[in-house]
């Protein structure tokens, strides 16, 4: 989750969808708290998955809804802000909400080794509550919680935001994957 849907979230639904592979079974989704519904993903993105070999052909941004945040088994927005406005959205969703880095933080607090054998689906299910009992014991500065958002600046902007998401996904995946 992210603000317009259009660059970022987009990126780590791909990202983490072609990391998981498409025999995982997990569903991944993407939206936005101020969607520009309808819109693809941004170009200077776009390109950006292009070069890492991820699909983003159509895709099209949505308006996050109280349901979505309460149907999902993991929300994971890409700063506080869009965190709290989740949380405050659909408050039964705070053990299974966390920033994209903090849950990439956590994970590998965890450890893959954590994780019960079985399908990438099963073991982030499991991954979910033990990363949000890692919660407070590692410290973290705030803004090492947050995704740069590029949308309205140049391509190093892009480059930025992507290099700060792209690890975060990446490290997700290894201890889900195992």
């Amino acid at each position: 989750m992210c603000t317009g849907n259009i660059c970022r979230s987009p990126a780590v639904e791909r990202l983490l969808a072609a990391g998981l592979g498409p025999d995982s079974g997990v569903r991944v989704e993407s939206a936005g708290v101020g969607a520009v519904v309808g819109a693809p993903v941004a170009p200077l993105m776009a390109t950006r998955l292009d070069a890492a070999g991820v699909v983003h052909d159509g895709f099209a941004a949505r308006q996050v809804t109280e349901q979505m945040v309460r149907d999902a088994d993991l929300v994971l927005p890409l700063t506080r802000r869009h965190r709290s406005a989740l949380v405050e959205l659909a408050p039964s969703a705070v053990r299974r909400t966390f920033t994209l880095r903090e849950l990439a933080r956590l994970a590998t607090a965890v450890g893959p080794h954590a994780l019960p054998p079985g399908s990438p689906t099963e073991r982030l299910a499991a991954l979910v509550p033990l990363a949000a009992a890692q919660r407070g014991l590692h410290r973290a500065r705030p803004e090492d919680d947050d995704v740069v958002d590029p949308w309205g600046y140049d391509e190093s902007a892009y480059a930025r935001s992507f290099d700060q998401m792209a690890p975060a996904v990446e490290a997700i995946v290894a201890v889900v994957r195992g």
